[in-house]
């Protein structure tokens, strides 16, 4: 287990989770009952997939950059509810 903001020891998931509290969790006005907040994240989720471009991807989604790297064909059926 790694101590808490430890980014020399995990910098990728201490960069994701930084970027879920400054774009969502202190962005939207959760109502904080589990069923509304996981809602919200779904919905969160799939914007950050599919609509948000990632600097580290070169400003690409990461739907987009798996599309276009030949990992994700463009007609997928895990994508329908994207």
């Amino acid at each position: 287990m790694l101590p808490p903001k430890s980014p020399t020891l995990n910098g990728a998931v201490e960069r994701a989770q930084r970027t879920h509290t400054e774009e969502f969790y202190e962005v939207y006005e959760c109502h904080w009952t589990v069923s509304t907040l996981n809602q919200e994240l779904i919905e969160w989720e799939r914007i950050y997939n599919t609509v948000r471009p990632h600097q580290s991807l070169n400003y690409l989604t990461p739907l987009h950059y798996l599309q276009r790297n030949g990992i994700v064909p463009t007609n997928h059926p895990s994508l329908s509810h994207m």
